[in-house]
């Protein structure tokens, strides 16, 4: 009796589990961005960004915030950029078949807001403010 209880328990626990990942939210990508994903927990303020194609290259921007923590921001980047082929190169900024990318990471009131700025590697213009 004890053997089947157990069973049971097991058969409804992997049914819990499968429809919690039935239900998991696709990853979000930035706006401009093809495949820079949104951290769990940001939000981006889309009306704050901006994208255009310039002679040298493009230049993206975007800004999502949460309450989040900027030590959880730099690991998750940290760890999710160079998946995606970005090389960490300083000071927050990666480096992609000619691009660059810059994170600006500041917090206010609890409120983590993070800057992303992707420009032509050559003549890269400061970070964004």
């Amino acid at each position: 009796m004890a053997k089947r209880q157990t069973l049971g328990a097991i058969a409804a626990l992997v049914m819990f589990l499968m429809a919690l990942g039935a239900r998991a939210e696709p990853a979000a990508f930035l706006a401009g961005f093809e495949d820079l994903p949104l951290m769990p927990g940001l939000v981006e303020d889309e009306s704050a960004g901006m994208e255009f194609d310039a002679p040298g290259g493009r230049i993206v921007e975007a800004v999502a915030s949460g309450s989040v923590s900027q030590a959880g921001v730099l690991d998750f980047y940290g760890s999710t950029l160079p998946q995606l082929g970005w090389r960490d190169v300083g000071q927050r900024v990666f480096s992609r078949e000619g691009e660059v990318l810059r994170l600006e990471i500041s917090e206010n009131g609890g409120v983590v807001t993070v800057r992303f700025a992707v420009s032509p590697e050559s003549g890269t213009p400061p970070a964004p403010k």
